[in-house]
């Protein structure tokens, strides 16, 4: 059994007659659940996949900007293997910043400031 299923359907666009005679445009379905990869890798490819995953877990993909089946096919075929190694290649963990006790006094200090401030800005009242 493939892991990708590929055919080929009536495309629209340049192509004249031909367009109207030859299925040219690829249609790729890979089902994503044989792929068994892991979670993070899983849900990170279904957010990128957004609407070209259906809900039985099928990645769909048509490959319609040629005018033959070949350049279709592997365009298909590109488009797909860079869908799966963007969703493998899965963001560094950000590093939590510490923040010693000087640094966090003169911060709280500059918030003092910035609010004694913004408190001036209040309505004059001539009372």
């Amino acid at each position: 059994m493939a892991l990708v299923e590929e055919s080929f359907i009536a495309a629209a666009g340049p192509g004249g007659q031909n367009v109207n005679k030859v299925a040219t445009a690829a249609q790729l379905r890979l089902d994503v659940f044989a792929l068994r990869l892991p979670p993070e890798v899983f849900h990170r490819l279904k957010d990128l996949a957004g609407s070209k995953m259906t809900a039985k877990g099928e990645i769909v993909l048509t490959a319609r900007s040629y005018r033959t089946q070949e350049q279709n096919r592997e365009d298909g075929r590109k488009r797909l293997a860079d869908l799966l190694r963007e969703a493998c290649n899965l963001p560094a963990r950000r590093a939590k910043s510490r923040l010693n006790r000087v640094g966090k006094t003169a911060r709280l200090e500059g918030k003092k400031k910035r609010g004694a401030i913004k408190a001036g800005r209040g309505k004059v009242s001539f009372d």
